[in-house]
């Protein structure tokens, strides 16, 4: 198979992920979320869940050969479409630096550019929410500007809070509950991107978008 080509492979005995080709970017997402919508209406499958690049496809029944099913995702990928899926866009203010910000001067360490630079072009974009995983409603983003890219830490953090907004290489993102982390986390913001009494528990899905909004620099 070639470099250009994807690739699936099985997971267990009842899932299978496919992995497309090519970079990360918004039009190769959105032929992921059509994917799924594709290959989560055929009916031995249960759930189609895409990720950064990749789909995940789950099955009612472990089915008895997967090679019919891998080339049905080989054809609907061929087919599928770049689609944008119309989501919302979600405001978050976000207090930057001081101690929700920790590792904010890694960041100016590494890029060069000033806090209010740093800030400034953080700020600047409308973030598609290409997927959710890693933890519970935790979203991962497209679209940040690369002057910021900054290496992950080589070292991780035992704990960041939930709202912890942190660049980990060419990525940003929102904490979405307490945990580990070897991002380097700028600064914070006060939001709930998962509640168990809501339908659906996760505050976005794939499609929606985030804006951060500069509510304050901490020195």
């Amino acid at each position: 198979m070639s470099g250009a080509d994807p690739a699936v492979s099985c997971l267990g005995t009842s899932a299978l992920l496919f992995e497309a080709p090519g970079e990360t970017t918004l039009v190769n997402q959105q032929r992921i979320w059509a994917l799924a919508r594709t290959a989560g209406a055929w009916p031995e499958v249960r759930e189609a869940v895409p990720g950064v690049n990749n789909l995940l496809v789950t099955f009612a029944a472990p089915p008895r050969c997967i090679d019919p099913l891998a080339a049905r995702l080989q054809v609907a990928w061929a087919e599928a479409v770049a689609t944008p899926l119309g989501g919302r866009v979600v405001e978050l203010p976000v207090v930057y630096g001081g101690e929700g910000g920790p590792h904010i001067g890694d960041v100016v360490a590494h890029t060069g550019l000033s806090v209010e630079e740093i800030v400034t072009i953080h700020s600047a974009p409308t973030y598609p929410v290409y997927a959710l995983g890693s933890h519970p409603g935790y979203c991962y983003l497209g679209g940040m500007d690369p002057r910021i890219a900054t290496p992950r830490r080589k070292v991780p953090v035992i704990s960041i809070p939930g709202g912890a907004v942190s660049i980990g290489g060419s990525q940003t993102g929102v904490s979405a509950s307490d945990g580990p982390s070897g991002w380097n986390t700028i600064g914070t913001t006060e939001m709930r991107f998962f509640d168990t009494t809501r339908d659906p528990p996760a505050l976005l899905q794939p499609g929606d978008s985030i804006v951060f909004r500069v509510r304050e620099i901490r020195r």
